[in-house]
């Protein structure tokens, strides 16, 4: 007997010692720190900052980043760890994302040495936090339509507009915020004290609620010249971030999938009805191994993309593969392992059907599945179809 759909096809026979000894660590983790205190966290809809600084510890933050003192991990381990923490929630994976892959990401390919110095090591530690202002109200799946805009007054850049659902932004020291300019969209660096910088969390949430989601409004926001990103120039510049917060979500969803697979199978091996343990019956069966069979293709999927982000091979398209198959094939073994739970499927107790709320969301950021598909139709017919 096996509680895990990997264990069937000898998935860890395809990993190293090492990248095995990191998704250890991370489970460790995830299983002393976040796992007890999840179930409270979502139900009263605050994210659990005591976490920051032990995943700075763990070297979670920034940890494919080279320098500054991130980890330098490889694309593999660093989807390994993604796994793990989504198979403790969507929510605190995403906040290692958005810190990591978007925030970090920026300023370490993008940013100054300056800018480097000040910010990359204090935030590997977790002592300092990011956000990404890319989204807007009305700018969500088409980015080039943003409305905030920079403008030269002087030595100084003024920054005015709106971003919407920006992870993190009511607790983060930095802003990364993506503006038009006279050049084309830029970005750039602004401390969240700045006047005129103001972050309200988004209330009300029925997904996502372990996690920080705001409105930014930007009034007339004074930076310096230093301010901006010198190595960003169009779009260019937000997309290169999304794509590593992209393939990170290629490995979180199935770490979901996982979690809510052995939920339902405890539950199933130690329910009885009938007389016996619903585990016995067949329908239970066949659906325990088509979702088996999905979380095996979707790792199988992740690794290879790793491999290829390893090997500086991985093409944007490729990851579109990813984010768009796993993100749908996750949300659905989280609904079946709800099923499958009954009517105790509904509560906190058990994982699957925060898992499937918090992926309703995850489905929808970083590119909707609509936008994917138009991604990968591109690729395959050489047409692009966006308008």
């Amino acid at each position: 007997m096996t509680d895990s759909p990997l264990d069937l096809i000898g998935f860890d026979t395809l990993l190293t010692d090492e990248e095995r000894a990191t998704r250890d660590r991370v489970r460790a983790f995830v299983d002393a720190e976040l796992r007890p205190g999840i179930a409270g966290w979502y139900e009263k809809g605050v994210f659990p900052r005591e976490i920051i600084a032990p995943m700075g510890a763990l070297g979670l933050l920034g940890m494919h980043l080279q320098g500054y003192g991130c980890a330098g991990r490889s694309a593999v381990e660093y989807g390994l760890a993604a796994a793990e923490l989504e198979a403790g929630d969507s929510g605190l994976r995403t906040f290692v994302s958005v810190q990591g892959s978007l925030a970090m990401t920026a300023i370490h390919t993008f940013g100054s040495e300056e800018q480097k110095q000040e910010w990359l090591p204090r935030m590997a530690t977790g002592e300092a936090s990011g956000c990404f202002g890319l989204t807007e109200p009305d700018a969500g799946s088409d980015p080039a339509s943003m409305r905030t805009v920079a403008r030269r007054d002087g030595d100084d850049w003024v920054i005015s507009g709106s971003k919407r659902w920006i992870g993190l932004a009511s607790i983060a020291d930095i802003a990364v915020i993506w503006a038009q300019t006279e050049e084309g969209i830029r970005g750039f660096l602004v401390p969240t004290g700045t006047p005129g910088f103001t972050a309200t969390p988004i209330g009300q949430k029925l997904s996502m609620r372990a996690s920080i989601q705001c409105d930014i409004e930007l009034d007339a926001v004074r930076v310096p010249a230093s301010a901006q990103l010198p190595g960003a120039e169009g779009l260019r510049g937000p997309f290169t971030c999304l794509n590593q917060a992209r393939y990170g979500i290629v490995w979180g969803v199935m770490g979901a999938a996982l979690d809510s697979y052995r939920a339902a199978l405890a539950y199933v091996q130690g329910r009885e009805v009938f007389g016996k343990p619903i585990a016995a019956y067949q329908l239970t069966q066949q659906k325990l191994v088509d979702m088996a069979l999905e979380i095996d293709k979707g790792f199988l999927l992740a690794l290879q993309l790793g491999r290829l982000k390893d090997a500086g091979q991985l093409q944007p398209h490729q990851i579109s593969v990813g984010k768009l198959n796993n993100a749908r094939v996750a949300i659905e073994v989280a609904r079946e392992a709800r099923a499958m739970l009954g009517g105790n499927g509904i509560t906190l107790e058990h994982s699957p059907l925060r898992h499937a709320n918090n992926l309703e969301s995850v489905r929808t950021y970083e590119g909707t599945d609509e936008v994917h598909t138009l991604i990968l139709g591109n690729a395959i017919t050489g047409i692009p179809a966006f308008r």
